[in-house]
């Protein structure tokens, strides 16, 4: 007599991302830092099954152990953690420098705007609240992946070329290494903050809207608010030191960089 086989309840169905681009055939590596357990399960069973390589961590320090031992190429990090806190979590992994360009996905039961801005404050990329769609993740992680340059550490991960270099004033943006010198200073910035910095770098002397910025960095059908965009323009003023005043406010539109000094965002600095 045959056995039946056992009764597994379906999981959830969320169609696969169109353009998961595993390296090498090697597939991406997600790091998933959650301490409710099923929603972390739902989050790995769900990136596991659109092509990404998850690993969890229910703790802050556990959290940073795994990153700081493997890089991975995109941390979804919860904002309350056990331990030690996510707003934590975001800042060691911003300042060390084996982690420092990872793309950082902030999840938070707290909509709040100033929760949203502390997030993006402390170095997340990108943030989403609970509850939320398990489409809109795994959306914002391959929108981040899409932008964010191979990790080093990464199995099959190649150095990009062709990128060259751009300048305007006393700011430098290697495009190949991901990496940005203000009047002969290495800076660390995010990814998104890379991406703006370059935005406007590109366009010099023209306005870019706030809208026109969340486009050319977030990709297109990514929703965040103008605020958003403001405090990643503020950190990256404070990062460049003076020569940040090359980027301008235009109130009520958006921003604009030049290769000269802005007097009046000197004067409101």
């Amino acid at each position: 007599m045959a056995i039946p086989a056992p009764h597994h309840p379906a999981r959830p169905a969320t169609p696969m991302p169109t353009s998961v681009a595993p390296v090498g055939g090697t597939p991406r590596r997600i790091l998933v830092v959650e301490d409710e357990r099923d929603l972390a399960e739902m989050l790995s069973y769900n990136l596991s099954r659109a092509g990404y390589q998850p690993t969890v961590a229910a703790d802050g320090q556990r959290a940073l152990q795994l990153a700081q031992a493997n890089p991975p190429d995109c941390v979804i990090l919860d904002l309350m953690l056990p331990g030690v806190p996510g707003l934590e979590v975001a800042r060691v992994l911003r300042e060390t420098p084996s982690t420092t360009s990872i793309p950082i996905l902030m999840l938070t039961a707290r909509a709040e705007e100033a929760d949203e801005l502390a997030g993006l404050a402390a170095g997340a990329d990108d943030y989403v609240t609970k509850p939320f769609s398990v489409k809109v993740v795994l959306a914002r992680v391959e929108a981040l992946l899409r932008r964010a340059p191979v990790h080093a550490g990464a199995p099959g991960a190649a150095a990009s070329g062709g990128g060259g270099t751009v300048t305007l004033g006393q700011v430098v943006a290697d495009l190949d290494q991901h990496t940005i010198t203000s009047a002969g200073d290495s800076v660390k910035l995010t990814l998104t903050e890379f991406k703006l910095l370059v935005a406007l770098m590109g366009s010099p002397r023209r306005v870019l809207s706030r809208n026109e910025l969340i486009a050319k960095v977030m990709g297109p059908g990514v929703i965040v608010t103008s605020r958003t965009i403001d405090v990643h323009i503020a950190a990256i003023r404070k990062k460049l030191g003076d020569p940040g005043n090359q980027i301008r406010t235009i109130r009520g539109v958006g921003y604009q960089m030049s290769a000269e000094p802005h007097a009046e965002e000197q004067a409101e600095a």
